[in-house]
């Protein structure tokens, strides 16, 4: 214990000097409630959250519904609710339902030792659900979150005749957003399209599946078209043990560096989560990914109480 609360205190004071990374809500507070929900980002909201990232799929008529990835067997009951709609690969697909068939979903979760596995208690939202969500809890508060979607699997939609990136042009173009707006994908393309005619107020950041991304010419290439990196924090890890600093890299490129995932009931290879915390701050990232906001708010000193922000 002791251990933790001296690693803690270093953490604060590296924190200090620098300035705080932002908290980023992976799928919402998705370490306390099932992510992609509305509930969850409420949650990571009022946790101290500076950005929350709902990730975009699409359904079969074109509206944009926050899921993890097309595939919906995981973290819906789709299974129960649409038994005839199982692909030929034995997966449901959200490009298979439509937006009012979607809707009728409950989500449910997945991981161990979380919400409770049986309870459907939270439906499918879509993108402007999400928008409207924290846009009025920015009213209301006089706090500013931001949001940072991912569009996912670009191509893949693209092969079945729908289009992410126009689809997110049309929901801005009908529910602006009047905060930070991040869009992020691990797929260049799409970065590349919106890097050509950008929408107004937002930012583009290329997520790292591969580490090679991360080579030097790369990293220039992205700078061409992205704003930000988001490497996770396994490559970051590796990276370091081989003498590349890859947050260094990229700062003198310009570009910002998130990274992912920080969950306080997986800390991965490292011994806890305070010890990955400390350890992405001392790199220097710009901001964390994380399932858990209140808890790297707390390691941050940055915690934030319900109540509203200064206006």
């Amino acid at each position: 214990m002791r251990s933790i609360v001296v690693l803690l205190s270093g953490l604060l004071l590296v924190v200090q000097a620098r300035g705080a990374p932002e908290v980023i809500a992976h799928r919402g507070a998705s370490g306390y409630l099932p992510e992609h929900t509305l509930a969850a980002y409420a949650v990571a909201y009022a946790q101290g959250a500076d950005l929350i990232e709902p990730d975009l799929v699409l359904t079969r008529d074109g509206v944009l519904v926050a899921r993890h990835e097309p595939r919906l067997d995981e973290t819906t009951d789709v299974a129960e609710r649409f038994p005839e709609r199982r692909a030929a690969d034995g997966s449901f697909y959200a490009a298979d339902l439509t937006w009012a068939e979607t809707a009728t979903l409950r989500t449910t979760e997945y991981r161990e030792g979380r919400f409770p596995a049986e309870a459907r208690l939270f439906p499918v939202p879509r993108f402007e659900d999400v928008i409207a969500l924290v846009a009025g809890l920015n009213a209301v508060t006089g706090c500013s979150v931001g949001l940072y979607p991912e569009l996912k699997a670009t191509a893949w939609h693209r092969e079945r005749g729908l289009d992410p990136v126009a689809a997110l042009r049309a929901v801005l173009a009908d529910v602006p957003f009047e905060g930070e707006l991040r869009i992020q994908s691990f797929e260049a393309s799409p970065l590349e399209e919106l890097a050509a005619d950008p929408i107004p107020g937002t930012t583009l950041v290329q997520l790292v599946g591969d580490p090679a991304v991360v080579e030097p010419v790369r990293l220039e290439a992205v700078a061409r078209y992205a704003d930000g990196l988001g490497p996770a924090i396994q490559h970051l890890a590796r990276a370091r043990e081989n003498g590349d600093d890859i947050v260094a890299r990229a700062h003198a490129l310009g570009l910002t560096v998130d990274t992912w995932t920080l969950r306080a009931d997986d800390p991965g290879a490292f011994e806890d989560f305070a010890a990955a915390a400390a350890f992405v701050v001392d790199l220097g990232v710009d901001g964390i990914f994380t399932d858990h906001p209140d808890q790297l708010a707390a390691a941050l000193g940055r915690d934030r109480e319900i109540t509203p922000c200064d206006r």
